[in-house]
């Protein structure tokens, strides 16, 4: 079946977002992807040129959280999607690989929670890294070593933590935000006309090449006018964004390492997924291989990223994607409900579209699926 051929049986009838999720989830044969839409060459007639605010921060400060002048950025905005926006990479040569450690080794530390916690004890959980790295170096040495905790690991939370049985964030699940995390969502949030972002909860999901993630809406921070910010690294997948209803049929883009995407105004509320990794053959994408041409000063965000760590990182990135989104969960001034309750769940987040035994699928707690 054909892309077109696709198009043409999801345009109407029940469900239609689910259909599409279907066809690009597929496996044998394999999806046609010539509808999808790629921002880094676009030539659609849905997707335009956004223009982005340069004045509200200079191009040092950008820079020192890896980031090119933001007069270089190429934002795009598509027809029928009001308050969304795709940047393609504004990230500078070589920074891409700090936040890529950032995110397998420092982010999955405690205190911050992790979907391994569901089912080990914090003792085994304390130090994915230092547990993992020495099994990873082993791999390909013709021994066949079992997965790692860093193989395993799906979600990661940040800041106000998830709570994903109850859909909720509470005041007395929180740990202090990371810093750089925070100055690079401000500074992006600025250049898309959001000054003030505050970032107080992070959800990073880490995808393998069979992981997928279920049609769903991120309606639980209690301010729904800030925008939520998505970041990209590794692999790249498809996502689809829909409508309000599942009805509407989505729209079909790659995430390439290095993307953003900002979903606010009336997008912020929409229907969207990730039915798949796109696989690129055990090959590092290229902007992932290049380290930062000049040595960070003391004040950047950024610094240089050891061989050591980076050849770890670099194995894991071969067949994986790493995606960081950051929400602001409350209004200025606003607190939580008096009665908000605070407790951990062990249950799912988002449900996922295919995970029945029929189809031999098995789960991980944030709504992935992948083979087993």
């Amino acid at each position: 079946m054909t892309a077109k051929m696709a198009a043409s049986i999801v345009e109407h009838g029940e469900d239609a977002f689910r259909k599409l999720f279907k066809f690009y989830k597929r496996r044998n044969p394999p999806p046609d992807f010539s509808e999808v839409i790629h921002f880094s060459k676009p030539c659609n007639d849905k997707v335009f040129a956004y223009e982005l605010n340069s004045t509200p921060i200079s191009e040092g400060d950008v820079s020192k959280a890896g980031l090119r002048p933001v007069k270089d950025w190429r934002a795009f905005g598509l027809h029928g999607y009001p308050g969304f926006i795709f940047i393609s990479n504004p990230f500078l040569p070589g920074s891409q690989q700090y936040w890529v450690k950032q995110c397998l080794k420092i982010y999955p530390q405690k205190p911050n929670v992790c979907n391994l916690d569901m089912h080990m004890s914090s003792v085994e959980t304390e130090n994915i890294w230092e547990k993992s790295i020495e099994v990873i170096r082993k791999k390909g040495c013709g021994k066949r070593e079992p997965k790692t905790l860093l193989e395993k690991l799906r979600w990661v939370t940040l800041g106000y933590h998830y709570d994903w049985n109850s859909k909720t964030y509470s005041p007395d699940h929180y740990t202090p935000f990371p810093k750089e995390l925070h100055s690079l969502s401000h500074k992006v949030a600025a250049a898309c006309g959001f000054p003030g972002f505050n970032a107080e909860a992070g959800i990073l999901n880490y995808y393998r090449s069979d992981s997928s993630l279920g049609i769903h809406v991120d309606e639980s921070e209690l301010d729904h006018t800030r925008p939520l910010f998505s970041f990209s690294f590794g692999q790249t997948a498809v996502f689809l964004l829909g409508g309000t209803k599942r009805e509407d049929r989505p729209t079909a883009m790659f995430m390439n390492s290095g993307d953003i995407m900002v979903m606010s105004g009336p997008s912020r509320l929409l229907y969207h997924a990730v039915p798949c990794i796109v696989p690129a053959g055990n090959v590092l994408p290229p902007d992932l291989g290049q380290r930062l041409e000049t040595e960070a000063q003391d004040d950047n965000l950024i610094q240089s990223v050891s061989e050591e760590d980076w050849d770890v990182c670099s194995w894991y990135l071969q067949t994986s994607r790493v995606n960081v989104t950051v929400r602001q969960v409350l209004a200025s001034g606003q607190t939580f409900p008096s009665s908000q309750a605070s407790h951990l769940s062990t249950d799912s987040c988002e449900k996922s579209e295919e995970g029945t035994q029929k189809n031999k699928k098995r789960k991980s707690e944030s709504g992935y699926e992948h083979d087993t």
